[in-house]
């Protein structure tokens, strides 16, 4: 799936915030991959997920924060 402000192969804010919101299953496999050895997507990933989470029915990015707690290094 091609997402939004996705111009190169660095994950943009937006970017994540596109795969997490709309992205199929091989594009959270891919963010999948990258949070654990890359600090940077890691943080980005809490950066995004932060603002959706006092929603408590936007299970994705609770998911994900969740995620990132348990796997970053």
């Amino acid at each position: 799936m091609q997402h939004r402000h996705l111009n190169s192969s660095t994950m943009t804010l937006a970017a994540i915030d596109d795969i997490i919101s709309r992205g199929q299953r091989q594009d959270w496999v891919e963010l999948r991959q990258n949070v654990p050895g890359d600090i940077a997507v890691a943080a980005k990933v809490v950066q995004v997920c932060k603002t959706h989470l006092p929603d408590p029915y936007a299970q994705r990015y609770h998911f994900w924060m969740h995620y990132v707690r348990q796997h970053s290094t």
